[in-house]
């Protein structure tokens, strides 16, 4: 995932990256980023997509992990993995309030997230060079992810499929050297909803492919269209969406619960011991068993999860949980002591490190 823009870039001729995915040399490239587009939920229902099924694959890529937008989009943007722009989850324990905070929608008003992540966005840097644009919904113009991970380039707004793709079309008829972010977030929306086995999730696959088509038809030439994703999706049955609040021993000795319902992470007490790690993990084990994956942050670090080891930055490393619990099994695990009851309402849930929620596809389609 991190490699996408970078490379994007390099393409243009913009000093400092690498083309790491070999795309071609472009006057204008376009990076669709469709939320919640897995490789597996795409090659399932290739038959309803004809523009994307037909185009060049390029690379089955890994998104961040934990698999969740706010870390796959930070990746993306700053060419860098969740160790070095600590963006390491959906929700995080923020060390110097001791609070756990919203990495997407709600960003905590009281975190900067130019502070929360220091490093330069690629559309900072390639905005030096050639014309950055973003094309998304109005309401992400200044959210806390924009500001922290994709910043740089002008913003340009619209709501609806065909008014993003008309306004998309309206920046690159301007025929100058350019570097366009373009976000789609409906199919995740519909996927969470509905779970992406669902008739809307295929309609909403549909009218992608719809908007897809017209953008390709008109773009310039010297015009690079990739598509891409930043996770896939696991549909959890209500019997398998677990509120684990409630159940014995899970959380003796925990602080804080933050992460996702298919990548938990716990923060134990400041004092907590290594015996106290190995006897919460026992007690995880003992109830969910094969059905999940339970390591440290230490050994979650030393695999490389959050990148390379020498590249997490020190004040990222308090972010992540000293316990994490990564579903294997269709599984979704709550803190209904933290959370509204209302979130056992979703269906496709993402996060954890399964082939179906990991593996996204990067498309040329022009």
């Amino acid at each position: 995932m991190a490699e996408v823009m970078t490379s994007a870039a390099a393409s243009l001729g913009v000093p400092g990256f690498e083309n790491a995915l070999g795309l071609p040399a472009a006057r204008r490239v376009v990076v669709v980023l469709v939320d919640g587009l897995g490789r597996a939920q795409l090659r399932a229902r290739a038959g309803h997509a004809p523009v994307l099924a037909g185009a060049r694959g390029l690379a089955t890529l890994d998104a961040a992990f934990p698999t969740t937008t706010a870390s796959s989009l930070a990746s993306l943007g700053t060419g860098t993995a969740p160790g070095a722009h600590g963006l390491v989850g959906y929700d995080v324990l923020d060390p110097a309030t001791d609070s756990v905070v919203n990495q997407l929608g709600g960003w905590d008003a009281g975190v900067d997230p130019l502070a929360w992540q220091p490093l330069p966005t690629v559309l900072e840097r390639a905005a030096e060079h050639v014309d950055v644009v973003t094309v998304s919904r109005h309401k992400f113009a200044d959210s806390g992810l924009t500001r922290a991970a994709l910043r740089g380039g002008r913003f340009v707004a619209a709501d609806g499929p065909a008014a993003r793709v008309g306004r998309a079309l309206d920046e690159l008829a301007a025929g100058t050297d350019a570097l366009m972010y373009f976000y789609w977030d409906d199919l995740d929306r519909t996927g969470h909803a509905r779970g992406w086995e669902s008739w809307e999730w295929t309609a909403q696959l549909e009218e992608l492919d719809s908007a897809l088509r017209r953008l390709v038809a008109r773009v310039p030439a010297g015009t690079t269209v990739l598509v891409t994703g930043d996770h896939g999706m696991v549909d959890v049955p209500q019997d398998a969406r677990v509120d684990y609040s409630v159940l014995p021993g899970l959380l003796d000795g925990v602080r804080h619960t933050a992460g996702e319902p298919r990548m938990v992470q716990l923060h134990l007490e400041p004092d907590a011991s290594a015996d106290d790690v190995r006897r919460l993990t026992a007690a995880w084990r003992e109830q969910f068993g094969s059905r999940v994956w339970i390591f440290s942050r230490d050994a979650a670090l030393e695999a490389g999860y959050f990148g390379a080891p020498g590249d997490v930055r020190e004040a990222v490393r308090a972010r992540i949980g000293d316990v994490l619990v990564a579903a294997k099994d269709p599984l979704a695990l709550f803190d209904l002591g933290r959370l509204r009851p209302s979130v056992l309402s979703m269906v496709g849930q993402h996060g954890s490190l399964t082939r179906a929620e990991r593996e996204v596809p990067l498309l040329r389609l022009a």
